[in-house]
């Protein structure tokens, strides 16, 4: 079998070398970053059967690496470790990943976890078709990037385009900010300006609106940013 690959990103030295040695002696392969950009790199670059998340990372907290990898179609397992214990950040953890533990924590029950997430990994059943989203103004394929709007035109999606329309979809009748579009669609080392934006949001209008003018589906919160109603 395998040698099962763990991701662990963690920023303390001490720790992330304890930890590493802990899970090699257990029998996996680990690769290690200690900043949040370089977990991003890391995972778009290498397929990992689990990630051991740190959430108070340098550039890019551990929450928003997982959030933007998700987006991008990554459903590799994650643990969080994480010292904010606040209900807000553990409901947040959950929603991202697949497991939490605060610190500190018991090394043992660590590596109990892990095993239980890494088995659930490897049962797990490939996603033979990518998800298929319809709504009022049409239809979007991500696997395909491709949208059928409310003219039944059926049109290439680019990656960003694709990016954007999930994760509205997915914080659909939430209003999402500006910022955390660009953070997570456009990534923490690209900084295009807000306006950037808001011709996203001219093209979904003229893709899936019956009238442009009068949008039902994708509204501008002044000052704010963007909502997403089916």
């Amino acid at each position: 079998m395998a040698q099962e690959r763990i991701l662990l990103v963690e920023d303390e030295p001490s720790l992330r070398s304890t930890l590493k040695l802990n899970l090699e002696l257990e029998g996996y392969a680990v690769t290690m970053a200690s900043t949040g950009p370089e977990a991003l790199e890391r995972l778009r670059g290498a397929h990992f059967d689990l990630v051991i998340m740190d959430v108070m990372l340098p550039g890019v907290d551990g929450f928003t690496v997982v959030e933007t990898v998700r987006l991008e179609g990554n459903t590799t397992p994650v643990l969080f470790l994480t010292a904010r214990n606040a209900t807000a950040d553990r409901i947040r953890g959950l929603r991202a990943g697949d497991d939490h533990l605060g610190k500190p924590f018991d090394l043992t029950e660590l590596l109990l976890r892990v095993g239980k997430l890494a088995a659930r990994a490897g049962n797990a059943e490939p996603t033979a078709v990518a998800p298929v989203y319809s709504f009022g103004g049409g239809t979007i394929d991500f696997g395909k990037f491709e949208a059928t709007g409310a003219d039944g035109v059926t049109r290439t999606l680019t990656q960003r385009e694709a990016l954007l329309l999930r994760l509205l979809v997915e914080k659909a009748e939430e209003v999402v900010s500006r910022e955390e579009i660009l953070r997570k669609v456009w990534g923490y080392n690209v900084f295009p300006t807000t306006r950037t934006v808001d011709n996203f949001i001219v093209a979904f209008r003229k893709y899936f609106e019956q009238d442009p003018r009068i949008p039902r589906h994708f509204h501008s919160i002044r000052g704010v940013g963007y909502k997403f109603t089916p």
